[in-house]
């Protein structure tokens, strides 16, 4: 970064009054964006052609951002500051147009919008209009770092960016609607996750304009008593910002800004020279502006300037109704673009070095194209954490607890690019290993021996039960170039589905775009998953997540089902290797058999599936039916079927596959990893029949089946019920348990001549049904039963 310009007086009225010049070309450029797409700079009358045919975007909020944004460039050239912008109000994406625009880092990126008339006449036209740019912040927007269509997210972003970046200040703006979501409320609770010492810093700037869509917000009704008795109490110390008039409202955001980044220098200062890791009171700003702040102040008698009216397009000018196009003319005219810009149409040079320079930029910040210093991660073998399965079945284990032990090391060998987070469900998700090598980072108090695994600073930040929380904070984190996963129960991760679908809207945009880097995978490990979730019961259960995100690009999207530790060691290893990718692992906490050997497991991951032998009987011939399982409790369940039924009907040939890498059944039609037609056959075969145990809705498999040759498939999967009840009839309910399984395949093979044993299968459920209710616990049959090598 820059070093401090000692020559320049930051605070002096003639370098403010260059910053409002500054203001008012980014108020210019912003409405001419909304607008028009030629003569942008009013250089011959308006014409009819000049304006779009459906001006869209949003006003409300854009003044007060460009306004915020001025005195961040002031902030950084006096400070030398590394910082960078998060835009929270929805969508403004014209303030970081405009001000990448204005600093040179547009044209840098996009040659083609050149800083003349020529390229801003090309810059407005594309705003919000076919084949152009987004209408909010977005991967083709420099400067931007997470997708801006969903709000709620700009603080949990902002700090899982500052996370072991020492030196950065992220400042996010934060606007009234966005400050009303759930997850922004509970991001307010940060700073108790930020360490002083090894993080950098996270600005809020709170941008009440007073207003939503057409409602008035809360927060901005609240005196500044109340405001600040609510963010001290969440560790923000305010400083107020408010009015209306420029030629006040500068100077005084010029000392709350000065003010803000002193009191983050001393509070830095005093923390790294004394190793002082007591939780500070970090300063925030609290900017009180009206909604569409220098734009129209009435339209037909009401009022448009602070008021719900300002929010998108303020007044009504288009290409096929020019009535009022004096007014917008006005309006335009309003910023004297002519004292800005010079005859080619350029930023005049005075008013451009109000600017930073270089990677001092914000639109040019390396932090929001893939990171400062992005590095791979360091794995250990996670073949040295394997276990030996050569005798299937036998060892009972945890696989989270295996894959803790593997993490620990990913933890010690990457000890400052590699996090854990989740929402107070670590040692729940059996992660108990990992507290071997670090701690949870928690700035609050800390009460020993109450309180166990917490500390100051750590690699785990799981303290806060929030879903939103520790998402945001990976996907700040891995969109700043590092890297980690997110574990949480299964049904609870559809809290955080939708921001799941913005995480891979911008892998998607952002791939597309020659100049963003790539970014680390985010990885999502879901566990206490639906078939075991004891007393907690009907409630926890929802596999869901697995059918929303099979519905994205596929590209992005890996599904992994681990059937067991080594799988699930081996999906890891790869997963967090990957780039650009929402890697979806469903697993399991409990005590389970373990299955595959290393070799196997290596195979099941790389290949995405495999032919189990041993526990097949078709003996490479065709079969008469094929089991396929997905998960945990679907290989378990299937491997019991095939025994019962291998003893019932020694003749008949069965084929088992597991399947860990769901996706690759997809048809290349649909996804150009999936196995081709042939390759699909040889596993299913074309017409003999499937039963097929899935961990998930039944729907996704119907769905993967549609476009192949075998449709002689019998799905048994999640079928939304459930109860308090034992493990075992969690499945049971379902009908995904090796009685209802086993019955399911002897009458797909025998039909009729099956209906004795399908008898028997039934008087097992009900046998089962009775013994759950009197005793509490499952039947002894398969509380005992283990696997035997079949004959």
């Amino acid at each position: 970064m820059d070093s401090v310009k000692n020559t320049v007086d930051y605070d002096s009225p003639e370098y403010l009054k260059l910053m409002n010049e500054y203001w008012r070309a980014a108020n210019y450029v912003s409405v001419g964006q909304l607008y028009l797409k030629s003569n942008p700079l009013l250089r011959h009358p308006l014409e009819a052609s000049d304006v779009k045919v459906h001006p869209i975007g949003h006003w409300g909020t854009i003044a007060g951002q460009n306004f915020i944004y001025t005195h961040l460039n002031r902030v950084i050239k006096k400070y030398g500051l590394n910082m960078f912008y998060i835009e929270g109000p929805g969508h403004g994406g014209q303030v970081m147009v405009s001000n990448a625009y204005l600093d040179g880092t547009y044209s840098e990126i996009y040659p083609n919008i050149t800083e003349d008339e020529e390229g801003m006449g090309k810059l407005f036209k594309q705003f919000s209009f076919p084949g152009g740019v987004a209408s909010h912040a977005a991967p083709e927007t420099p400067g931007s770092m997470h997708e801006g269509g969903e709000l709620g997210y700009s603080v949990s972003h902002g700090v899982g960016a500052i996370l072991d970046n020492p030196d950065v200040i992220a400042v996010s703006v934060v606007g009234d609607g966005e400050a009303e979501t759930g997850p922004l409320a509970a991001s307010w609770m940060s700073t108790t996750f930020i360490n002083p010492i090894n993080d950098g810093a996270e600005l809020p700037i709170l941008n009440l304009n007073g207003f939503k869509i057409s409602n008035p917000t809360i927060l901005s009704r609240k005196s500044n008593e109340e405001l600040t008795k609510y963010f001290e109490g969440n560790g923000w110390e305010p400083i107020f910002v408010e009015g209306d008039d420029p030629d006040k409202m500068h100077p005084a955001m010029a000392k709350a800004m000065d003010e803000a980044i002193q009191k983050i220098k001393a509070i830095q200062k005093n923390a790294r020279e004394n190793n002082d890791t007591t939780r500070p009171i970090w300063p925030m700003i609290i900017f009180r502006a009206p909604k569409g702040w220098t734009g129209p102040k009435e339209w037909d008698g009401e009022p448009i300037e602070n008021s719900f009216r300002a929010h998108q397009i303020p007044i009504p000018v288009d290409q096929n109704d020019m009535q009022h196009a004096d007014k917008l003319v006005d309006w335009l005219e309003s910023y004297k673009p002519e004292e800005l810009f010079d005859e080619t149409g350029a930023l005049k040079p005075e008013i451009k070095a109000t600017t930073p320079d270089g990677e001092n930029r914000m639109a040019s910040n390396p932090i929001t194209n893939g990171g400062i210093d992005p590095r791979p991660l360091k794995l250990p073998d996670w073949r040295d954490y394997a276990l030996d399965n050569s005798e299937h079945g036998k060892i009972i284990a945890q696989d989270m607890n295996i894959f803790g032990q593997w993490t620990r090391d990913v933890i010690k060998k990457n000890p400052d690019n590699f996090r854990v987070f989740g929402p107070d469900e670590t040692m729940s998700n059996r992660l108990a290993p990992i507290f071997e090598a670090s701690e949870r980072q928690w700035l609050e108090p800390i009460h020993k021996p109450n309180d166990e695994f917490v500390a100051p600073a750590g690699r785990i930040i799981d303290s806060q039960l929030s879903e939103h929380q520790a998402e945001g904070f990976l996907e700040g984190y891995v969109l700043t170039g590092r890297h980690g996963f997110f574990s949480s129960y299964e049904a609870f991760l559809r809290v955080v589905d939708s921001m799941l679908t913005q995480h891979f809207k911008w892998l998607r945009k952002a791939n597309e775009l020659p100049w963003r880097k790539k970014y680390p995978s985010l990885n999502i490990i879901d566990t206490s998953t639906s078939f075991q979730q004891d007393h907690n019961g009907y409630t926890h259960q929802d596999p869901g997540l697995l059918g929303h995100l099979a519905d994205k690009k596929p590209e992005y999207i890996r599904e992994y089902l681990p059937a067991d530790a080594n799988t699930l060691l081996a999906v890891a290893n790869k997963a967090f290797a990957t780039e650009e990718k929402i890697n979806f692992i469903v697993t399991s906490k409990h005590p389970r058999p373990q299955w595959y050997s290393a070799e196997e497991a290596d195979v099941l991951v790389n290949n995405g599936l495999k032919i189990i032998d041993w526990a097949s009987t078709d003996n490479g011939e065709e079969p008469d039916i094929v089991f396929a399982a997905a998960g945990t409790e679907p290989n378990w369940e299937s491997l019991a079927a095939i025994s019962i039924l291998h003893k019932q009907y020694p003749e008949m040939k069965i084929r088992f596959i597991n399947v860990v890498d769901l996706l690759k059944l997809q048809s290349p039609k649909v996804n150009p990893r999936g196995l081709s037609d042939e390759e699909f056959d040889n596993y299913f075969t074309t017409d003999k029949p499937i039963v097929f145990a899935f961990h998930g809705f039944e729907g996704l498999i119907r769905d993967i089946f549609f476009d192949r040759h075998n449709h002689n498939l019998h799905i048994h999967g999640y079928r939304e019920n459930g109860d308090i009840t034992t493990p075992f009839d969690m499945r049971v309910v379902n009908q995904l348990d090796r009685f209802d399984l086993s019955k399911e395949a002897a009458l797909a093979v025998y039909g009729p001549k099956a209906a004795g044993f399908a008898q028997k299968m039934d008087d097992k459920v009900a046998y089962h049904n009775a013994y759950i209710r009197d005793y509490g616990t499952d039947i002894p049959e398969v509380e005992e039963w283990q696997w035997e090598p079949l004959k």
